[in-house]
């Protein structure tokens, strides 16, 4: 298919979620699938992608060896994993660029080409024009860290940060220098055209995450349902002359394999 290769998000294989110690200790604080990784790997190799993303969590909780040899087992290739943080807070970014550092170190150690966080707090009362300043800064910090490592580092735009729609996307690219890893679903949620962001994106983007969108009730879904027509965006990926990984992802599916069958099926077709 193009010049494309496949992966796929392990984070639909359990429950969502993040350390409780991270509400009092900001440092120990990651994501995490609260599931066996072991299958969700031999899953997702068995539906036919060729590489796998992890949550910062799962993945540090691998001694290096044994994440190696499950990849090997398995044929999959690490491809990314996934963090976040606040980023806004002065006095708390030390401690989230070092757990930030731990697992951008794991990744590289294990030949991952690709680093993704999110983030970027809301406030409770209100988003400041300064916050959108801090989070390029460090994001920018994120963006070194990562290329010391040899990994490309990718921001995320996320449904409930100060980062979600077109403008505040094209307002944090002006003040950082991070990659672009647009997320579909998300972008459509906040009333983007992911297909025409792409294009408008292009020179930022070489790390994509692609799911689907139901409006109501709301759900992220396979490729072939809900709202969101996949195949413009497919398109402009290949106007982009794109070529790399791209990450199909669903943040929650009650048979995770069949949603990921579902999703490789559609890019068969497509």
């Amino acid at each position: 298919m193009d010049n494309w290769k496949l992966a796929y998000h392990a984070n639909c294989w359990g429950a969502l979620g993040g350390d409780a110690v991270g509400v009092t200790s900001i440092s120990q604080l990651a994501y995490r699938t609260f599931g066996n990784m072991d299958r969700a790997l031999t899953e997702i190799s068995e539906v036919g992608y060729s590489g796998v993303e992890l949550f910062d969590g799962n993945l540090l909780d691998y001694k290096v060896t044994d994440f190696r040899a499950l990849l090997q087992q398995t044929g999959l290739e690490l491809v990314a994993t996934y963090s976040g943080a606040n980023f806004i807070y002065d006095d708390i970014l030390p401690d989230e660029l070092d757990r930030i550092t731990r697992a951008a170190d794991r990744a590289a150690e294990l030949g991952a080409p690709h680093f993704v966080v999110g983030g970027g707090a809301k406030r409770y009362d209100g988003t400041r024009k300064s916050d959108y300043h801090k989070l390029g800064a460090a994001l920018d910090r994120v963006n070194d860290l990562a290329t010391e490592r040899n990994l490309q580092a990718h921001y995320h735009p996320h449904l409930s940060t100060i980062v979600e729609g077109p403008e505040e996307v094209r307002q944090i690219f002006d003040l950082t220098s991070i990659r672009f890893c647009p997320d579909t679903a998300h972008l459509a949620a906040a009333d983007g055209n992911p297909a025409q962001m792409i294009k408008e994106h292009a020179d930022r983007i070489t790390y994509i995450h692609l799911k689907g969108l139901q409006r109501d009730p709301f759900a992220f879904v396979p490729l072939d349902r809900g709202d969101l027509d996949t195949a413009p965006i497919l398109k402009a990926i290949r106007e982009i002359n794109f070529e790399g990984w791209i990450c199909t992802e669903l943040d929650a599916w009650e048979d995770p394999l069949e949603g990921a069958r579902t999703s490789m099926n559609y890019l068969k077709q497509g």
